[in-house]
């Protein structure tokens, strides 16, 4: 009688890990989902630098970032005391540039304007058509020590999200419906880098600033000059075992696109097509 016990105890004691095991199984797909992946920390990166909006209240000029919550809430008593504090960093009807984004465990971190330090490296940055340049960052708000900070909080961790979601999210107030600097400068690109671009890859014959918008920021560079003297740059874009893109300038322009997975295998991207 105590061995049949002890086999029935040992039964339920199976079943409920069993039952655990199961549970944990079910909730697993939901922990992942809230776990942003590379390319999608990339495309929220790459889709709000440098995105021009108008404000549709009166922005705080602020260090800590103002809160709103990702159902469009916030503080009002809080940003008017920030108001009160430091002093617009922008007025109603103004234009605005998000200047720098940084993605955190629970929010999402916008530099506003420059933030609150005096000059930013994104005023340096230009970017040329035709053998013409012209710097990004026009807003002269943005040059000057006037800026903010704007935090979006979620309930819990950072969710699976693009950047048109995010803007969405803001939109009680930013109005992002202007087309943003980097759209109008894609426009003005051969459509074949323009489809590349918006299929977010890079191909033979880009520049710099051309990968950078298709791709985002790469995981790590390296430069070498060749015994010709031409300057040699690689970027390396994701994180082995996954999908791995090299790209290799010579003198500024992409000559060569290789993806592999695993470090297994790889393809060389299509040069431009020959102009008719």
């Amino acid at each position: 009688m105590a061995t049949e016990g002890s086999d029935c105890g040992q039964l339920k004691r199976i079943a409920a890990v069993a039952v655990l095991a199961g549970f944990a199984l079910a909730l697993a797909p939901n922990l992942r989902a809230d776990k942003l992946s590379f390319d999608e920390r990339m495309e929220i990166e790459r889709g709000l630098t440098a995105e021009f909006a108008t404000s549709k209240v009166i922005l705080p000029r602020a260090k800590k970032p103002l809160i709103i919550h990702s159902d469009g809430t916030y503080d009002r008593g809080a940003w008017e005391e920030a108001l009160q504090e430091d002093g617009p960093a922008a007025r109603l009807g103004d234009e605005i540039q998000i200047t720098r984004v940084q993605i955190e465990s629970k929010r999402i971190v916008l530099e506003i304007n420059g933030g609150t330090k005096r000059g930013h490296w994104y005023d340096h940055v230009q970017v040329g058509v035709g053998g013409t340049t012209s710097p990004v960052s026009t807003n002269q708000s943005a040059q000057a020590a006037n800026g903010s900070h704007v935090a979006l909080v979620f309930p819990g961790s950072v969710p699976s999200l693009k950047a048109a979601q995010i803007r969405q999210m803001l939109s009680p107030i930013f109005d992002f419906e202007k087309h943003s600097a980097a759209e109008q400068y894609i426009d003005k690109l051969p459509p074949p880098i323009q489809k590349a671009i918006k299929e977010q890859r890079a191909i033979q014959g880009m520049d710099r600033d051309q990968v950078l918008l298709a791709l985002g920021k790469p995981r790590n560079k390296s430069r070498e000059t060749n015994q010709d003297g031409d300057e040699i740059e690689d970027w390396v874009y994701g994180d082995p075992p996954g999908k791995m893109t090299f790209v290799r300038f010579d003198e500024g322009k992409v000559v060569k696109v290789e993806e592999s997975y695993a470090n297994i295998g790889g393809t060389t991207a299509p040069p431009l097509p020959s102009p008719r």
